[in-house]
């Protein structure tokens, strides 16, 4: 199914705005579960029910009656649009004249995307990724999910090639974020497809690079869900067919993804001789390097720390404890990780009050930036 009216157009405003903004059902039954749960908001919207809301009618065509109460509000939040004038039927203009017109209308908006309007997507992008380290993913994820579907949405309108391989590299680097987002808040399904429509925005840019850094993306995803072996082929992959195509600090972030996925492998003696590689690949001048990359000796020293954390070797400890002192206060997930990791091997060494006490004030982080990936951490850490 590919758009939420199915089988013609909307029958209601409700399915005339979905079309406008060119959503499925599926997208925004998603986008409505996440502004409900912002919002405390206890509403279900299936995709099967908001195609019934678009067309005004149930599948064997009766006539639709009124959505609960808290459906109700949710969507008259969502559209800011009473729900008897969402609800509402609407006329079908001609499909011949409109199809054209919209075409038109597709056309000129995708001329009318230039290189200015790229950088100020990939600017307001960067300002997104600030506050997302500082504040985390919940008070960002649905404005960047709408901002994804934008570009998405105008990618194949654009007609200049440079261009529209500028917006590919934004919309990669975007939907990496979303699903790092995605998986923070422990949703794993939207994660893998936020990284999968990342991989396939680099292959549109016919960019070796974005490719690698989205396909390492996924190997994350698959290291929550226990999948040890496909993460370590998945960067292993990567880093293998980067190299010497891509930047290098590229290359130090690929390597140390592959040296993550080796610890979580049991794999020690590899997993240690791939942050070594990668730390001889840091360039000495990163003033060229891609944007999208915040990775640095101490990021690198702390995914380091979090391989020996998962390899149960006491001496994360002192590399760990040495990265707390030298990260960057803003890096607020960063610090909840760091500290998670701290109070595992304090556990496992039997210093239960330092344990204690890192575990405390990561609990604090992972709620300031509402993880819940790290709380769910957390909580088996305590189990």
């Amino acid at each position: 199914m590919g758009s939420a009216e199915r089988g013609g157009r909307p029958g209601t405003l409700f399915g005339e705005l979905l079309r406008q903004r060119r959503l499925t059902a599926e997208q925004f039954s998603r986008q409505a579960e996440l502004f409900a749960r912002q919002r405390g908001m206890k509403v279900t919207l299936g995709a099967r029910q908001v195609q019934r809301l678009a067309s005004g009618v149930r599948e064997d065509g009766r006539p639709l009656g009124p959505p609960r109460l808290v459906t109700q509000r949710l969507l008259e939040e969502m559209f800011s649009v009473p729900i008897d004038r969402l609800l509402a039927p609407v006329k079908a203009p001609t499909p011949s004249v409109s199809e054209d017109l919209e075409l038109q209308a597709r056309i000129t908006r995708g001329r009318n995307v230039d290189r200015e309007t790229v950088r100020l997507l990939q600017q307001k992008l960067d300002i997104t990724r600030v506050i997302d380290r500082r504040l985390g993913a919940s008070v960002l994820l649905g404005e960047l999910r709408a901002q994804i579907d934008q570009m998405d949405g105008m990618l194949d309108d654009v007609l200049d090639r440079s261009v529209q391989t500028s917006l590919a590299a934004v919309v990669v680097d975007a939907s990496a974020l979303a699903g790092w987002q995605s998986l923070d808040q422990g949703d794993v399904r939207d994660a893998w497809a936020f990284y999968n429509k990342a991989v396939r925005a680099g292959r549109h840019a016919q960019s070796p690079a974005l490719e690698a850094y989205a396909s390492a993306g996924k190997a994350v995803v698959l290291l929550d869900l226990g999948e040890t072996q496909a993460a370590v082929d998945l960067t292993d992959h990567a880093r293998r067919t980067a190299r010497g195509r891509v930047p290098r600090l590229l290359v130090s972030w690929l390597t140390a993804a592959y040296g993550e996925a080796c610890a979580a492998n049991g794999e020690h003696t590899r997993s240690m001789r791939a942050f070594d590689d990668a730390l001889g690949a840091i360039p000495a001048d990163d003033s060229s390097e891609p944007p999208y990359l915040v990775f640095d000796g101490t990021h690198l020293s702390r995914w380091r720390g979090n391989a020996l954390a998962r390899l149960g070797a006491p001496e994360a400890i002192d590399v760990l404890s040495d990265v707390l002192e030298r990260l960057d206060p803003s890096f607020a997930r960063a610090e909840t990780a760091l500290r998670i990791d701290l109070a595992q091997v304090f556990t496992a060494t039997g210093d239960k009050d330092a344990a204690a006490a890192h575990a405390e004030r990561a609990r604090l982080l992972a709620t300031q930036v509402g993880s819940v990936r790290q709380r769910k951490r957390l909580a088996s850490l305590v189990g």
